[in-house]
């Protein structure tokens, strides 16, 4: 509907907030089943934050005037964003609108090309080999945390190659989840008490410098690797297939495109623009696609006629050899399941914008300066678009039926100028994994079944599942 159609008429304000801390204790306790009870409400519904009002967005096509149509009225920020900064710094997820932003994502772009994604595809495919070839047939694993210990050092071999010391990934591990935790907590309770010396407050700002401490371990752990490397490559003949640039060798990386990247106005990225990327890329591996991946295995577990689709599609693509980068374009069933899982589980459940001028939305007034919210998870269960909803079916990302749903009703990656610039990557990373994981093992669910809990992503409570050879 149109900004001009109507007038001006205040957004509703949703039922149940309460004295000082407004719609805070509903989005602890119950965010998902809150957030979508909001849109029998409107379009637009205001909640309070403590005493801070907040706009959701509950259309899909209203959504798009705030991302795209609209975009220059709607910058990157709200309280979400100003929590995730505290620990992304002013990495491209979280940095403001503006010229900035723009160099970073150009400097950024050639990390994540088809191109460049290729050259590190079989070093991947090689790491969660290994890692998934150590399984014990029969021996119940925590799969959440498996998805997610993979996925972080899978990408951690693409981004800064191999030798990379242990404790790094393992630490970084440890540390996601309780910044998480305080990331949240900051978003949702008013901003007078994350500022008071309380013991949750100490101990968010110390998980955060431990982060920044390991970022800068792997960042020169990378320079060391391509100073190496270097001697090697200048004496190497030209155009000799044996010496190749570090970053397309098994111990090179992508982060070598950041480290060489120099702007033309401004020079290179500073130390401390550096670690902000990092912590921002790997954050997003192990926060988006461990959850996918996680979710994808408990839908496979429980759908018969999915996973002998699957297993199919992979015989028919790879037969007894091991997976390659190029079976990866052979894969298109695998590409709907995980987007099936990708539009049921999130992966953001929460994302805001801020108003830079006063603004009207759907007919309704917004002030200058306050945060608006969207939510892919409620957009993407919307019994509007997608028929039946809660149930997976990954038959609707068939091309013809497909062609029903709008862009803006599937925002796993954002959409305009803040679209996600690692979305190649991902999808790489993603039909890895799964494909890999399916070559060897059938999972079957060892726990009850789990419940979606909103941190960042959507993740599971508890899954458990346990490996068995595929030839068993």
């Amino acid at each position: 509907m149109s900004r001009l159609s109507r007038s001006p008429a205040a957004a509703p304000t949703a039922p149940g907030r309460l004295p000082l801390i407004g719609h805070a204790l509903q989005l602890a306790l119950r965010p998902l089943d809150f957030m979508d009870s909001l849109r029998r409400h409107g379009s637009v519904v205001r909640i309070l934050l403590g005493p801070t009002p907040a706009y959701v967005v509950t259309d899909p096509a209203v959504t798009q005037k705030v991302l795209v149509k609209d975009v220059d009225d709607f910058a990157k920020g709200g309280k979400i964003i100003d929590a995730l900064r505290v620990f992304f710094g002013d990495g491209l997820a979280t940095i403001a609108d503006g010229d900035l932003h723009m160099k970073h994502r150009r400097l950024m772009q050639p990390m994540f090309n088809k191109a460049h994604i290729a050259t590190r595809g079989n070093v991947m495919i090689d790491h969660v080999r290994t890692v998934t070839g150590a399984w014990t047939p029969g021996v119940t694993r925590e799969t959440y945390a498996d998805m997610n210990d993979l996925t972080l050092s899978t990408f951690l071999v693409a981004l800064f190659g191999s030798g990379l010391p242990d404790h790094v990934a393992e630490e970084f591990t440890s540390l996601m989840p309780a910044i998480m935790r305080g990331t949240i907590r900051q978003t949702i309770l008013p901003g007078w008490v994350t500022k008071l010396p309380l013991p949750a407050n100490r101990a968010h700002e110390q998980h955060v410098a431990r982060l920044r401490a390991l970022i800068d371990q792997a960042i020169e752990h990378h320079r060391a690797q391509l100073s190496a490397a270097a001697p090697a490559a200048s004496e190497a003949p030209v155009g000799c297939p044996a010496h190749q640039p570090a970053e397309r060798g098994p111990g090179g990386g992508l982060f070598s495109t950041l480290l060489t990247a120099d702007d033309p106005q401004t020079g290179p990225l500073s130390h401390q623009q550096l670690q902000d990327e990092a912590i921002t890329l790997l954050t997003g591996a192990i926060e988006t696609t461990g959850t996918t991946l996680a979710w994808a295995l408990y839908e496979i577990s429980r759908n018969p006629t999915v996973e002998k689709s699957l297993y199919a599609e992979l015989d028919a693509a790879c037969g007894d050899r091991p997976l390659t980068h190029q079976d990866l374009a052979s894969l298109p069933y695998m590409r709907r399941v995980l987007k099936e899982t990708m539009r049921m589980y999130g992966p953001a459940w929460l994302v805001t914008r801020t108003t830079t001028r006063p603004v009207t939305l759907d007919g309704h007034p917004i002030p200058k300066g306050a945060d608006v919210i969207y939510s892919p998870y409620i957009h993407q269960h919307d019994p509007d678009v997608y028929s039946d909803p809660g149930t997976f079916d990954p038959g609707r990302w068939e091309p013809e039926r497909a062609k029903s749903v709008n862009r803006s009703s599937f925002l796993a990656f954002g959409d305009g100028r803040r679209k996600c610039i690692g979305e190649e990557f991902a999808w790489t990373e993603l039909l890895i994994i799964l494909a890999t994981v399916l070559q060897r093992w059938r999972l079957t669910l060892a726990s009850a079944p789990p419940r979606p809990q909103a941190i960042v992503t959507v993740k599971p409570d508890k899954l458990s599942m346990t490996p068995q050879p595929r030839t068993a």
